[in-house]
């Protein structure tokens, strides 16, 4: 079966693509009649030489997204995985030596229809007279013994386009660009790739099959079987196992990378990775390597040469000096270089010391004065109380929900009773909420505990210079109001809310002189309870409940039935 892919044609998807990045960028424009990209700006680089790179397409960004002022001049792109064509690589030589270029350095992958097709094209520019170097880029590090055919070209590709690209702007010959790059690229750079599953030309079957559990190491960009499997094991586990490979000296083509070596390391992705995924082997890469002692001078992540949606990676290394490193920092206009500090991240800070917790005022009344022991009391039976309810709680929000409310509930209960046994509470009111507010976040968890962490935090600010009955309601309404501003719940959409909303009414008594603190309270719970009961009469309009399509639910809302118990906890203590 063939994979889905969303194209226009099979037949033109190189085109369409090639046509999209050149329409969003105004910096580079189609050769007509042949699947090249150039730089609008051709005419500026009189007397300059002119860097011109390709290949098959599939590979994105690369070849296309690295042209640029201080990198390619343009680009030629083949078919899907396949090498341009010999007419259209000698169209754009000829298009940068007209616009009056001094010569043109080809920079090809080391792929047999590669070489052939710009040496071909090479040739041909030659006998018109025109000045053209050709230099191959094998960076593979996957094969222990060398081949006839060398390593391929892969992703080290980039970074060879990245320094004859700094050179060429800095106005360097044709002749000593060539020379430069052919040293940077016997010696230094090494890819190596794996990946979890292959990837699919357009209107093909995925090119090679992996079970669930392997992994294939050693893979090309154009979806060709790796080296060897193996099976599936975590990110550093085959970070190293890739790093390995790359440096082990006894393989012919690693990498000299040493304890005290300083490398350009890139994190590629072969472009179905995720993000995340590709952090983590980052993050791996970047242990591993300063592990080993080996300084990592500059570090790129992100797609820079794809092989279609494979889900993978590929580890390129660069062995650099401080030369090599002015030309990896030099300025560049390509779309698809990445903004990457001119800084070495080995040796830096990576982190800084959390800010400490506000000091507290010292509780002006002595913990375990009458007051404290109250509020210990008051704590107790709400816990108990809660715990009384879990099942209850739960079968109701069956109905509703996920069938959780009541276990929520009952962890709440058990952290504020662990925390009691190590003392007793604050007698400051302000103070005690707030503790329990930050308990209740920590502990709680789910909705519930971010609407009670937020009710009880901003119930404590009232409380703060007065503990009068008028502070008191004051506190109540701006717990509701935080409540309110940030759940999005309004009175009647079926909540919590409701109970502490009719309970709030009730309290506003508490503001007239001389008014009567349980009196008015037990008004405010039997209110809290009425409206608890009144909820199974409601259309939910806020929390879970309201994706439920059923206007009508038999119960009431098991939030506003804990709450409304909540009250009653606290007002049959006060009572006793």
């Amino acid at each position: 079966q063939t994979s889905k892919k969303l194209v226009n044609s099979v037949a033109g998807c190189a085109d369409d693509a090639l046509a999209g990045l050149v329409a969003c960028n105004p910096n580079l424009q189609l050769l007509q009649g042949h699947r090249v990209a150039l730089r609008s700006d051709l005419d500026s680089l009189k007397g300059r030489v002119a860097l011109l790179s390709g290949g098959g397409s599939g590979h994105e960004p690369a070849h296309a997204g690295f042209i640029g002022k201080g990198m390619l001049t343009g680009v030629i792109a083949g078919a899907v995985f396949t090498s341009p064509a010999v007419g259209s690589i000698l169209a754009a030589i000829r298009a940068v030596a007209q616009a009056g270029t001094v010569g043109t350095l080809l920079i090809v992958k080391n792929y047999t229809g590669d070489r052939l097709n710009f040496g071909l094209a090479r040739e041909q520019a030659r006998a018109e007279g025109i000045p053209v170097e050709m230099v191959v880029i094998g960076d593979d590090s996957a094969f222990t013994v060398l081949k006839k055919a060398g390593r391929r070209g892969l992703c080290g590709t980039v970074l060879i386009h990245k320094v004859a690209g700094a050179l060429a702007e800095a106005g360097v010959g044709l002749e000593e660009i060539a020379k430069q790059v052919n040293v940077v690229a016997k010696c230094w750079p090494g890819s190596w790739g794996r990946d979890l599953s292959s990837c699919s030309v357009p209107g093909s079957k995925p090119t090679f099959e992996l079970s669930a559990d392997e992994v294939e190491l050693g893979l090309g960009i154009h979806g060709e079987a790796g080296v060897r499997r193996i099976k599936m094991a975590t990110a550093d586990e085959i970070v190293k196992l890739m790093l390995d490979h790359m440096t082990n000296t006894t393989n012919a083509s690693h990498v000299p990378v040493q304890p005290g070596s300083s490398v350009v390391m890139m994190v590629n992705n072969l472009g179905g990775l995720s993000f995340l995924e590709l952090g983590i082997i980052a993050d791996a890469t970047v242990r591993s390597l300063e592990g080993r002692g080996v300084k990592i001078a500059r570090a790129l992540v992100g797609t820079f040469m794809s092989a279609l949606e494979m889900p993978g990676i590929s580890l390129t290394l660069l062995l650099v000096d401080e030369p090599l490193l002015k030309l990896i920092d030099a300025e560049t206009t390509a779309a698809a270089w990445p903004n990457v500090a001119a800084v070495s991240i080995t040796g830096r800070k990576r982190s800084r010391v959390a800010p400490a917790e506000p000091q507290e005022a010292p509780d002006s009344t002595a913990a375990g004065g009458s007051a404290s022991k109250r509020m210990a009391l008051v704590l107790e039976r709400v816990c108990s109380t809660l715990l009384g309810l879990e099942e209850h709680l739960n079968a109701l929000d069956r109905a509703a929900g996920d069938g959780d409310c009541g276990t929520t509930h009952s962890r709440a209960a058990r952290a504020i009773q662990e925390w009691l046994k190590e003392g007793p509470p604050p007698a400051s009111p302000a103070q005690l909420l707030s503790k329990l507010s930050v308990l209740l976040l920590e502990k709680m968890g789910g909705s519930s505990g971010a609407l009670y962490g937020l009710f009880l935090t901003a119930a404590a600010q009232p409380l703060k210079a007065k503990t009068s009955l008028p502070a008191w309601s004051a506190a109540m309404d701006a717990g509701l109001e935080a409540m309110q501003k940030y759940g999005k719940a309004a009175p009647g959409d079926r909540t919590m809310l409701d109970s502490l909303w009719a309970a709030g009414q009730e309290l506003q008594a508490w503001k007239s002189p001389g008014a009567d603190l349980l009196q008015v309270l037990t008004k405010a719970v039997k209110s809290a309870e009425a409206a608890a009961e009144a909820t199974k009469n409601m259309e939910a309009g806020a929390g879970r409940a309201s994706y439920i399509s059923s206007a009508r639910l038999e119960q009431p809302d098991p939030g506003a039935v804990a709450a409304a118990a909540i009250l009653r906890a606290i007002l049959e203590v006060l009572q006793s």
